[in-house]
């Protein structure tokens, strides 16, 4: 493989992964400076950043705490360069923010992965009626007819199966939580 895609594989690599950690990045970035052009320059830069850094990373799965460690800089030199601004956060406050976002990353990433696996046990019908029900700008009415119910039924089988993905994931966690393999 020559150079050049190596650097493309690379440049894809890094995309996916920022792609997949973006809102929760900007989450942070959000609950620390207030004006979203301000959240708009900072994210930019920790976008730069973690592209420019992205060969030092040795673990990929690791990419939301490492890419909230780049955006807990990034806030911390935007903090040090409006220092004289009333509505900037102390430093000592970012930083905490910065170690609940980064533990909030990591969480996050577990319940989607269990969530995953949630999913994929439901039987085929009820992973259509979910995915259906939360696709945007569909109408749950429509949805009950579709299926041939009322609206009512249609909402009481749509909790089962979320109670049904909810006990899942629970399990799921405890079981990652405890390191218990399943």
């Amino acid at each position: 493989m020559d150079s050049s895609d190596q650097n493309i594989q690379n440049n894809e690599a890094f995309l996916k992964l920022f792609l997949k950690h973006e809102s929760g990045l900007k989450a942070y970035v959000r609950s620390c400076v207030i004006k979203p052009e301000e959240v708009d320059e900072i994210m930019q830069e920790v976008s730069l950043v973690a592209w420019r850094k992205f060969e030092t990373l040795e673990q990929p799965e690791k990419f939301g705490a490492w890419a909230c460690l780049i955006a807990r800089f990034e806030v911390l030199k935007f903090r040090r360069k409006k220092a004289r601004d009333r509505l900037v956060l102390d430093e000592d406050i970012v930083a905490k923010i910065g170690i609940d976002a980064e533990v909030q990353v990591t969480r996050r990433q577990l319940q989607l992965s269990a969530l995953d696996k949630c999913l994929k046990k439901l039987r085929a019908p009820e992973k259509q009626l979910v995915r259906q029900a939360y696709t945007p700008k569909v109408s749950k009415k429509e949805l009950a007819e579709e299926f041939g119910q009322t609206e009512a039924a249609f909402y009481q089988k749509l909790a089962r199966i979320r109670m049904k993905l909810r006990d899942c994931m629970n399990h799921k966690m405890i079981a990652m939580n405890t390191g218990v393999s399943e």
